[in-house]
């Protein structure tokens, strides 16, 4: 796998990441990571994509891992709403098009996944299909923090304080393997913890007011938006059943108001499904190799570009 560097969004630098498929290639999944996830955190995944015949692109979304962060201080996990993202997601399948053999499948992780049907919802077509694993359409909260928090980080973010952390976040999203809510799989976990601890320019802390009002306001236009009914390619929803981070309610309404959606709950799994026990993951490859199998056995694949 080869990293490379691109330019987004107002000339945001952005790092990307491509691996070729072992063999001839049947397709290209781009992998889009979830808030504080830098693409090393998928090699595992890429390299079984790698092996079951799809190019991988893996990018780091502007503001984490090593594309261009927003503030001075980088652990602050920062965003002026989300459309920067979309347009840096925009440019980067430009710049890669026709390096990446059809049919192309999404694969996107919690804000990644939100990402990924924000864009799909605003048109973009170039895919065949779509897999989202926990996509962070609702934040888990209680309801008085979840009435709370919209008007709280709005004001905030009017006072200039959207740089600022949300209350009670800490600057390290580490915490040990018995008190975490990521993951129930040990050597993964500790894979994932040496990584930022071993390469400390990939740590990104808590979340800014700014990050949570510009979550916040995608999150509730997808949930209403009349444009997610319109998506026509498939989209697998895997929803994890022990997730304390997001609300997997919203992700079975979602799959239900897509025209080909499917919902599909990972039983005990915590929020980061790829990261989880080999049992547990058995569960996303059976509906990745379905869906993908559909799209490439329907028709052969196409040269990059076509």
């Amino acid at each position: 796998m080869t990293a490379e560097w691109a330019l987004g969004a107002k000339g945001a630098r952005l790092r990307v990441a491509l691996l070729s498929a072992k063999g001839a290639p049947r397709g290209s999944v781009i992998v889009s990571p979830g808030r504080t996830e830098s693409l090393e955190k998928y090699f595992e995944t890429a390299d079984e994509l790698s092996a079951r015949g799809f190019h991988v692109l893996i990018h780091d979304w502007r503001g984490q891992g090593l594309s261009q962060r927003l503030l001075a201080d980088r652990l602050r996990g920062h965003a002026d709403g989300f459309d920067d993202f979309a347009a840096d997601f925009a440019v980067i399948l430009d710049v890669y098009q026709d390096r990446l053999p059809r049919p192309w499948i999404m694969l996107g992780h919690s804000m990644g996944g939100c990402l990924n049907l924000l864009i799909l919802a605003r048109g973009e077509d170039r895919f065949a299909a779509a897999v989202l694993c926990a996509p962070m359409l609702r934040l888990n909260l209680s309801r008085a923090n979840r009435v709370a928090s919209g008007p709280l980080s709005r004001l905030f973010h009017s006072f200039g304080r959207g740089g600022d952390y949300v209350m009670g976040q800490a600057e390290s999203p580490w915490s040990t393997f018995e008190t975490n809510r990521l993951t129930h799989d040990p050597v993964r976990y500790a894979r994932m913890s040496a990584l930022v601890q071993q390469h400390p320019d990939l740590a990104l802390g808590g979340p800014t007011w700014g990050w949570l009002d510009s979550a916040i306001r995608c999150m509730a236009w997808l949930r209403t938006s009349p444009a997610v009914a319109k998506i026509e390619i498939p989209v697998t929803i895997l929803s994890a059943e022990a997730d304390l981070i997001v609300d997997n309610a919203a992700q079975a309404e979602a799959a239900a108001r897509l025209p080909h959606g499917k919902f599909v709950t990972v039983e005990g799994a915590f929020h980061e499904i790829l990261q989880e026990t080999d049992e547990r993951r058995a569960v996303f490859w059976r509906e990745f190799d379905a869906i993908s199998s559909r799209l490439v056995d329907s028709k052969p694949s196409s040269r990059p570009g076509d």
